[in-house]
């Protein structure tokens, strides 16, 4: 008798289970489970051009990398590098240009992001140094956006 009872008593509880989940009454509201997203601000192209330009600007104005032994241009390099990730972010949300029109500068940013791959600065005299690759295509991206002015 008590098997049949707890039979009983299983099969309600799954019953009551199946029609709440059903109905959508599992305990949370349609709200909760749609919270916006946190969402970036968005910078314009131009914007972000003149931003990454600045930053090469003064580096060449500070004097850029002189001192030839490895670890001595890396706060340089990373200067240069995050304004163009925001550039090449503000590029991928551009829909005035379509991404051929973008592909050289994303090349260059690449190329960047190549050489900081590395995590360190391998110096000037290194026949490997990751130097070129991120100030050589610094410079390359800067000189891009002058004969490709943004809008």
């Amino acid at each position: 008798m008590g098997r049949r009872i707890w039979g009983k008593t299983a099969g309600t509880l799954v019953l009551a289970v199946t029609v709440a989940t059903a109905s959508g009454c599992s305990g949370s509201s349609a709200e909760d489970t749609a919270k916006p997203a946190a969402q970036e601000e968005s910078v314009s192209v131009k914007a972000a051009a003149t931003t990454f330009q600045a930053a090469v600007t003064k580096f060449d104005e500070d004097g850029g990398c002189l001192e030839q032994k490895p670890g001595t241009c890396w706060e340089q390099m990373l200067s240069l590098m995050k304004p163009a990730r925001d550039l090449r972010k503000a590029a991928n949300a551009d829909k005035s240009a379509g991404p051929e029109f973008w592909s050289e500068a994303y090349a260059l940013v690449d190329t960047m992001e190549k050489g900081i791959a590395v995590g360190r600065d391998l110096g000037a005299m290194d026949p490997g140094t990751n130097r070129p690759d991120v100030l050589g295509s610094a410079h390359k991206l800067s000189d891009w956006l002058d004969e490709h002015p943004t809008s």
